[in-house]
């Protein structure tokens, strides 16, 4: 899936079903792709680990309209504890170049 802002475009894979979303990243390499899309049912508040994923990465929170909340650069593996604002939407991404709180992405 393409997600894309005023300045950047990612390429993602949408983790949809319950194993996907406990999974995510744990357990693999580098995506080929830019990372991954979390979609929730409403805002949601999520916690995060890093264990059992061996690459850095930024994580992006959004709300209902798409509108990033909060970014959390260069999450270290194996942190134990990453809390986020309410979410509808979560990007785990290699890097989130560009993007700034307040921006609005499309996908």
């Amino acid at each position: 899936m393409l997600v894309t802002s005023t300045k950047e475009a990612f390429t993602v894979t949408v983790c949809s079903t319950f194993l996907n979303k406990i999974l995510g990243l744990m357990f693999s390499k580098k995506p080929s792709n830019d990372g991954l899309l979390f979609i929730f049912d409403k805002e949601v508040s999520v916690s995060l680990h890093m264990f059992f994923v061996f690459f850095p990465i930024d994580i992006v929170y959004l709300n209902a309209n798409k509108k990033i909340l909060e970014i959390k650069k260069n999450v270290h593996p194996f942190t134990p504890y990453i809390q986020g604002p309410a979410a509808k939407y979560l990007l785990e991404l290699k890097d989130a170049r560009t993007l700034t709180v307040g921006d609005h992405l499309r996908f």
